[in-house]
């Protein structure tokens, strides 16, 4: 029998195009000034502008919140890591 994986609720708030607030945020993978890459049990969420700032980050209870000048938020699909020797021997 296949098992399940029970996904975190996740909700994106953006108020203003200056505060963006996520819940269900399992990890950030990195962030600067313009770019915030974080992932979810949705896809990896890449949220760009300018003076991006995040102002909270809990991985515990899966919240983070950015304020800055929104420019624009996406989601892609979350791609299972490849071992690497798979790679290697392609």
């Amino acid at each position: 029998m296949t098992e399940q994986k029970i996904r975190k609720p996740n909700s994106v708030t953006l108020e203003n195009r200056e505060k963006l607030f996520v819940t269900g945020v399992n990890d950030v993978e990195s962030f600067d000034d313009r770019c915030v890459v974080a992932y979810t049990d949705y896809g990896q969420m890449t949220v760009q502008g300018e003076r991006l700032n995040i102002t909270k980050l809990s991985v515990e209870s899966g919240d983070l919140a950015i304020e800055g000048t929104i420019v624009s938020f996406t989601y892609t699909e979350n791609r299972p890591s490849e071992n690497i020797f798979k790679k290697l021997f392609r």
